[in-house]
């Protein structure tokens, strides 16, 4: 199946908001509403699937898988909505694929904008629509900062979702980097400032060029589809994988695994983004170190530390766009999107 890129987002769209697993609506109203305020302050209209406008919840999840995979599917059907942006990640976005209709959403292609969890979503629209899609922010985690969300990682996805001129373009490291954790359960959230880390930029683990499509995922929601038709096609592919919680016994079983199934014999680049919640566990060695030894002397670019990922901010990529990579030493990256991500 040949991959199609979604139509492009204007200003005044209207842009669909699903909860495909988590009703983290739950755990903070305010933060959510506050998300929804600043895309409309962008210049956008909302909409809101019925779960989400329900602020539905059966604990874990949103709702049944059926009632999940219709709030999307309603939103594809909808011809006023451009787009979808997820509500949260969570842990069980896959359960929605066996009721979605891929056919329509090849046809309606509309921007799917999502991180984490959604990686389930990314990877079987890729398989069974050919629609590329967006791995980017979501509304509660980036668009929900307040006060006016994370001001970089929102210019990225608008230049993203918008910009069809396919011209090549440069993308750098952030000039900070946050991971710093605030209470959503009381107004930590919003009374304590963020903390923010000088950001070194991205490291170079393996030096080497490299030109080719991008495959983006969650780690450990790539490793759920492991076994699967939807498993992505890595094959002569450059693999960004990007990681929450981060124990290094979990980064070594799911690494390992990778490596026995030969992903790492098969791609042409390897990327790793800042990992929000590192854990050595006691380890004297720290997670790069870890990810060597793993994968061995490669003749193809390895960089680590990328900003697409749950630390603050992050670049929205496209999945299967073209990009380059030079990495030369220590932390001389540079990394170009060679065509725009959308139409």
């Amino acid at each position: 199946m040949d991959l199609i890129k979604p139509l492009k987002l204007v200003k005044g769209d209207t842009i669909g908001i699903f909860t495909p697993s988590s009703p983290a609506y739950c755990a903070n109203e305010e933060l959510f509403l506050n998300g929804i305020k600043n895309i409309e302050k962008l210049g956008f209209k909302v909409k809101l699937g019925f779960l989400t406008e329900n602020r539905a919840s059966q604990g874990y999840r949103s709702g049944s898988p059926q009632d999940r995979a219709k709030e999307f599917m309603d939103l594809i059907r909808d011809d006023e909505v451009k787009a979808l942006i997820s509500t949260i990640g969570g842990m069980n976005s896959n359960s929605m694929i066996p009721f979605l209709d891929f056919d329509l959403i090849r046809e309606k292609r509309k921007v799917i904008c999502g991180y984490s969890d959604v990686t389930s979503l990314h990877l079987s629209i890729l398989k069974y629509s050919g629609l590329k899609t967006l791995y980017g922010p979501a509304i509660m985690t980036w668009f929900g900062e307040y006060p006016n969300g994370i001001e970089e990682s929102i210019e990225s996805f608008l230049t993203a979702s918008m910009e069809n001129d396919n011209k090549t373009r440069e993308i750098k490291p952030f000039h900070r980097w946050s991971n710093h954790f605030r209470d959503w359960s009381n107004g930590d959230w919003k009374n304590i400032p963020r903390e923010w880390n000088e950001n070194k930029g991205w490291k170079v683990l393996n030096s080497g060029e490299v030109e080719g499509e991008i495959v983006v995922a969650n780690l450990n929601t790539l490793m759920s589809s492991a076994g699967t038709d939807y498993f992505p096609d890595i094959e002569g592919k450059i693999l960004l994988i990007e990681e929450m919680s981060a124990p290094w016994s979990k980064e070594e079983r799911s690494l390992r695994q990778l490596q026995i199934m030969g992903v790492f014999d098969k791609i042409t680049g390897l990327v790793m983004g800042k990992v929000e919640m590192p854990n050595n566990e006691g380890a004297p060695f720290d997670l790069n170190e870890l990810l060597l030894e793993i994968i061995g002397k490669r003749p193809y670019p390895v960089i680590s530390e990328f900003d697409c990922s749950h630390t603050i901010p992050m670049h929205t990529i496209g999945e299967r766009c073209r990009v380059s990579i030079e990495a030369s030493d220590g932390y001389n990256v540079v990394f170009k999107i060679l065509d725009s991500f959308v139409e």
